[in-house]
């Protein structure tokens, strides 16, 4: 048997890291197996930081300087890249995504600058990818959004139901590409779900 030190405290260590374990994977090779059959990209994408934000309108250019990056005016747009992001999912809501480990310094920035109400909500959910020509057509057999691409195109985002499930969709290529966030517990249904919906 290894035992390993803990981390020191307010520091997240190697031990620490090592404990982490996504809801999916478990599930890696055999999601691996279904994009290999079907040619469209099934995987997940742990541990993205995630940071919900609350705020007026008439901060958001307090909210640029602390995050750098430019804030979505409208609901159900994204800017940014696929590494660092924000979300509009309300008129007073956005999601900010970044890499791991990123979320206590984007809260503190926002906190410092009086941006609103920012909470790290990265251990909430987890990403699904999907990708590839027909990432579409399986999605549109969960999903009753309009996806074409003049309702629902790269740099959309919306939350919506999939299958049964809450889930954020975010189209981040036109190929297409999406991403799914969706509550951990119920990642194994989501997977379950497009795995049905996948070509044969």
């Amino acid at each position: 048997m290894t035992v390993t030190s803990p981390a020191e405290p307010g520091t997240t260590g190697a031990a620490t890291a090592d404990l982490r374990r996504s809801p999916l994977a478990a599930r890696a090779a055999e999601l691996a197996e279904h994009t290999a059959r079907s040619g469209v990209l099934l995987a997940e994408e742990p541990f993205l930081a995630q940071v919900n934000l609350r705020a007026a309108p008439d901060v958001l250019d307090r909210l640029e300087a602390a995050v750098g990056i430019p804030v979505p005016r409208g609901v159900n747009e994204v800017r940014g890249t696929p590494e660092r992001a924000v979300l509009g999912l309300g008129p007073d809501e956005w999601l900010i995504i970044a890499p791991d480990g990123a979320a206590d310094g984007i809260v503190g920035g926002l906190v410092a600058a009086g941006a609103g109400s920012a909470v790290d909500v990265s251990a909430n959910r987890t990403t699904v990818r999907l990708a590839g020509p027909r990432a579409r057509d399986v999605l549109e057999q969960v999903c009753s959004l309009d996806l074409h691409p003049r309702a629902f195109a790269a740099g959309s985002c919306a939350q919506t139901l999939v299958g049964r499930t809450q889930a954020v969709l975010w189209q981040l290529t036109p190929e297409p590409g999406y991403r799914l966030l969706v509550r951990g517990s119920f990642a194994g249904y989501l997977a379950d779900l497009l795995i049905d919906a996948l070509p044969r």
